[in-house]
């Protein structure tokens, strides 16, 4: 009854919203199967050799293990880039997408996923802004630019009993040296975020010229809570949809108990009329 009444209320404030905030964090890819690395033990369920090395998420999405251990910096990395191009998005991007064209100013997405999945539902690249940058950029590993380039020439080929990467590892086109992913990981001092600055000054643009603007969050958890946090300074009409962590203060907006897919889709029959 509960998530009835939410439901409810989350239509009506999409119908009269000019303007759809998506914000998304890692469980928006659950439904279109992408791994869920909440916890050690579901980080190793989909990297099983990483954990013969006993190495957690923090240890392998960490900067330091480009100096110290490329090919297996590389080979995690290389397989989720690999895993990412080959991923359609779920039916739920279709559903965010038909809202956002009924409404004057469409849609604008913050999310703090960097597997491009937006982008490949057909939402515009320049409105979404990736808090944590994106695995289709490269930077060097040094930062000796600021500059970033796409990653379209890379194939990698991982040994999945191993997670090491075999053929050859990206360099820096400017100096040399090793390229990594333009993400920014644990204990990261040099994460080039130029690219990413630049979204975000184009978000703030678009939420300046929204006079009635709704907030659908999908699927950000509390352990990195920049997502949430920023869908709270919002302050008005947040719809939080997630499997576990729905709570938000009435204040704020409604929370939905459930996946994103399939509150998306009942979100959509009950602005269709369906139910």
């Amino acid at each position: 009854m509960e998530n009835d009444y939410a439901i409810r209320q989350a239509a009506d404030w999409i119908r009269d919203a000019d303007g759809l905030l998506i914000t998304a964090g890692a469980g928006m890819g659950v439904d279109s199967g992408l791994p869920d690395f909440r916890g050690t033990d579901g980080f190793w369920r989909a990297y099983p050799a990483l954990r013969h090395h006993g190495l957690s998420f923090e240890d392998i999405a960490n900067p330091a293990g480009f100096a110290s251990n490329p090919r297996l910096s590389w080979g995690f990395y290389g397989h989720r880039l690999a895993l990412y191009r080959a991923t359609a998005p779920h039916a739920g991007f279709d559903i965010l997408f038909r809202l956002a064209s009924t409404m004057k100013h469409g849609a604008f997405v913050f999310t703090s996923n960097v597997d491009g999945q937006f982008q490949k539902a057909g939402f515009p690249a320049a409105r979404v802004a990736e808090c944590h940058g994106t695995i289709h950029l490269l930077q060097c590993i040094e930062a000796c630019t600021d500059q970033v380039w796409p990653e379209d020439d890379f194939n990698p080929i991982v040994d999945n009993s191993t997670c090491l990467l075999k053929n050859e590892m990206p360099r820096c086109p400017h100096c040399g040296g090793l390229a990594r992913p333009n993400i920014l990981m644990f204990g990261d001092w040099k994460w080039v975020s130029r690219y990413a600055d630049r979204q975000e000054q184009a978000l703030a643009a678009w939420l300046e010229s929204v006079e009635r603007l709704v907030v659908v969050e999908l699927g950000a958890g509390r352990a990195l809570p920049t997502v949430r946090c920023f869908s709270e300074r919002q302050r008005r009409q947040v719809i939080r949809i997630n499997a576990r962590d729905y709570s938000i203060s009435p204040a704020v907006g409604v929370g939905i108990a459930g996946g994103a897919l399939e509150v998306l889709q009942r979100l959509d029959n009950t602005l269709s009329g369906l139910t």
